[in-house]
């Protein structure tokens, strides 16, 4: 199974937008509830996709300017980028057919 990295305002350059392939951004923090229930399918999604897509985690209590950067006022907050550009967004805890059909966009 694929591991979901934790990304920084350091390194979000380099691991989501310099990416050659799609990668989808989870903006989360510990004390959300709806963030740990869908914690456990972007796990599936990582193993499923590995290979073809990315899935990583930007903790907005620790990271605060990339999420201002992408307009994150509610978590979860997901966004797929394809070549280094927003492909889509998804507010709330979505369900896993929801974020698969995002990944699946962006990979086509």
């Amino acid at each position: 199974m694929a591991d979901i990295t934790e990304v920084t305002d350091a390194n979000f350059q380099q691991e989501v937008l310099d990416s050659s392939i799609p990668v989808l951004v989870d903006f989360w923090a510990p004390w959300c509830a709806p963030c740990r229930a869908i914690a456990p399918v972007l796990e599936e999604l990582a193993g499923e996709y590995d290979g073809r897509a990315r899935v990583v985690k930007v903790n907005v209590d620790d990271n605060q300017q990339v999420a201002a950067n992408y307009g994150v006022r509610s978590i979860p907050n997901l966004i797929v980028f394809k070549q280094g550009q927003v492909a889509e967004q998804i507010v709330g805890a979505a369900a896993k057919p929801k974020l698969a059909k995002a990944l699946d966009e962006a990979i086509s």
